[in-house]
């Protein structure tokens, strides 16, 4: 499968399904298709790394296999694991027949597929469909899981000690996204094209508005970006993020604000940011509800 026939297409087709790319973002996305490499997003959160993803699942028609990582993930949510309790019961089941219990003949009876339990890495490697993979915020996991995902993300196939090696039928289109709250592994990134996405200036946030809320009115899908703009450069604990302007602007025009000023922002603020300090904060900068 030809995931994007060139970096213009990749544009074209991702801005079908609503996501605006720059060039950096197209090129890469074609790259990561054509060389059937992973695609490793880092960036702060909310600039559309996992968006990402689901676009080029969106604008290519494969499904979407999702990986959420967190601390305390381990292979068998990553990749798979055996239905033990299934097992006790065939088991059970085996040595209550009528003949000699055979435990080699059990043994590889529950260590067969009809036992197995596909997690996300496993399942994308099995799918013979178009498939995205999207390892999320691998950044979350302890170290030692970048070590699963070697052999998936080089060679692209698990091994299964009991069945052997599964390689992929198709490979999956693999885009892992990192807020960079710790430094990955070299090994992961020697096997990943990298990007890094950060906030999109003020043009393009606005075109970003203009597709998702084609009903924001000009001017004050302007006044809005220039907030939002002023807030990012507040250093707060959570700066808003693309989808929370979105979000803001039909806020506004579901309570038909026709003008973003101070009393609209303070009115308002609770749909871009999230922390009392934060509010507190912006509240103090931006000098709002002093009028």
């Amino acid at each position: 499968m030809t995931w994007f026939a060139s970096p213009a297409d990749a544009a074209s087709r991702l801005s079908s399904v609503g996501y605006l790319t720059d060039a950096a973002t197209a090129t890469t996305s074609f790259l990561a298709g054509a060389l059937e490499k992973p695609l490793l997003l880092e960036g702060p959160a909310g600039v559309g790394k996992t968006e990402l993803a689901k676009a080029v699942s969106r604008a290519t028609g494969a499904e979407l296999v999702r990986l959420q990582c967190y601390e305390g993930l381990d292979e068998a949510r990553a990749l798979y694991e055996w239905n033990y309790k299934k097992q006790l019961l065939r088991i059970q089941a085996a040595n209550a027949g009528n003949g000699a219990f055979d435990w080699d003949e059990a043994h590889d009876d529950i260590f067969s597929e009809e036992f197995l339990l596909t997690r996300p890495l496993l399942t994308a490697i099995r799918r013979e469909e178009p498939t995205v993979l999207l390892i999320d915020e691998v950044d979350k996991t302890d170290i030692e899981v970048e070590g699963l995902l070697l052999e998936v993300l080089s060679d692209f196939q698990v091994t299964i000690p009991e069945l052997g090696t599964v390689a992929a039928a198709r490979r999956p289109y693999v885009v892992l996204t990192s807020n960079a709250s710790r430094e990955l592994s070299e090994a992961v990134k020697r096997r990943c094209l990298y990007l890094h996405l950060d906030y999109p200036d003020a043009a393009r946030e606005r075109e970003i508005l203009a597709t998702q809320v084609p009903d924001i009115d000009d001017r004050i899908a302007e006044q809005l970006v220039a907030t939002v703009g002023r807030l990012r450069d507040l250093e707060l604990k959570k700066a808003p993020s693309i989808a929370e302007s979105v979000d803001w602007a039909r806020t506004l025009i579901a309570l038909e604000i026709k003008d973003l000023d101070e009393k609209a922002v303070a009115d308002t603020l609770g749909v871009v940011l999230k922390h009392a300090s934060d509010h507190e904060k912006a509240i103090r900068e931006l000098r709002l509800g002093k009028k």
